[in-house]
């Protein structure tokens, strides 16, 4: 049990540096675009407001992610399995370049395991699922909206505006902007990592409880209940501060794949739009992550306001050729790691070198 906890935590952080550099696009795509900075000053601002996210966020998301199936139902290799075929996923998708949800690829192979293990879908939190499936759809939609609206307002305001001042105020602002982003980001995406490694050890200290064996204090997650009946995550420090700085190392490592597909594929971007699809994706993020505690992608919604800002120019400014193939990536993104989290689950326990080391 031990060697499997570690096994996991090791991934898990894997997982998070791979996500950090597969969304770094989602934070400085527009930045890098409409050339505000270089690719490597981009990635170490956005790098460092995702680990700032440490002290400003709370464990909201965490707590949904480790919620996403019944902790007394799964066992460690469940986990294992599930955080195998989130990188599976990861990988290919920044490999082909397509802006895909680290959140969706990770809450699908965490519940296709635990569907492998238990041959039932009852393990599954249906309310957890439901509402992450159904910001596939709305986060795109609310950030797309935010960004028009902002787009016009700002554009209105500014119609008398020198254009060559005006323009170099808003690469100003696009640092702010991107940063506010980048925050919600760290926040957002870090938490999920925190919540599968409190999940992992959920599960050992169960174990340890029904040995009778004394729970160390680096282990010591758990779960208190509210007066409405809400469970909330309580977890050592070095959990949540060594995913931020995970996904903040990743994020410094870049994504240049996915920053050409957000960027320049979906529309182009101007320093105004910039500022406007970066503050539309933040307020989403802010609002549906740390306010609805629901793990909305960030990739969803900043490629949903990319598409805003294009829409008032004309339709026809975004690619929605593009857009389209994206839509289906993200559908497709919680049953294929389901698929893959119960093929990984199924090889592990079919290998019998696992059941010596395990």
């Amino acid at each position: 049990m031990f060697t499997i906890l570690i096994i996991i935590i090791v991934l898990a952080f894997v997982f998070d540096l791979i996500n950090g550099f597969h969304d770094a696009a989602n934070s400085i795509a527009t930045i890098v675009s409409t050339k505000v900075l270089a690719p490597f000053p981009a990635v170490l601002w956005a790098a460092a407001f995702n680990f700032l996210a440490y002290w400003v966020f709370d464990l909201k998301v965490a707590n949904t992610v480790a919620k996403t199936v019944e902790s007394g139902s799964i066992n460690l290799e469940v986990i294992l399995a599930g955080i195998v075929a989130a990188i599976i996923w990861n990988l290919l998708t920044w490999w082909l370049g397509i802006p895909s949800s680290s959140s969706h690829t990770l809450i699908g192979g965490f519940a296709g395991a635990a569907v492998a293990h238990t041959g039932s879908f009852a393990v599954i939190n249906q309310e957890v699922i439901l509402k992450t499936i159904g910001f596939i759809f709305l986060a795109p939609i609310i950030g797309m909206l935010i960004a028009y609206i902002l787009t016009v307002i700002i554009m209105w305001t500014c119609r008398r505006a020198n254009p060559h001042r005006a323009n170099k105020w808003f690469k100003r602002l696009q640092l702010v902007s991107s940063g506010a982003f980048s925050l919600g980001h760290g926040g957002s995406d870090s938490q999920k990592v925190v919540g599968i490694i409190s999940a992992a050890m959920l599960v050992y200290v169960a174990h340890l409880n029904t040995k009778g064996i004394e729970i160390p204090h680096w282990v010591h997650v758990s779960e208190t209940i509210d007066a409405v009946g809400k469970k909330h995550l309580h977890v050592p420090a070095w959990i949540p501060i060594s995913c931020y700085s995970a996904i903040a190392l990743g994020t410094m490592m870049g994504g240049w794949r996915i920053v050409k597909t957000m960027g320049t594929k979906i529309t182009k971007v101007t320093p105004l739009e910039g500022v406007a699809a970066e503050t539309a994706g933040a307020i989403t993020l802010f609002g549906v992550s740390q306010g609805l505690g629901i793990p909305v992608s960030t990739t969803h919604t900043i490629a949903g306001s990319i598409m805003g800002v294009g829409m008032t120019k004309r339709l026809s400014a975004v690619r929605w050729g593009v857009a389209t193939n994206l839509l289906v990536a993200w559908v497709l993104t919680i049953p294929v790691s389901m698929a893959i989290a119960a093929g990984v689950y199924f090889l592990i326990n079919l290998i019998p070198i696992w059941s010596s080391i395990l």
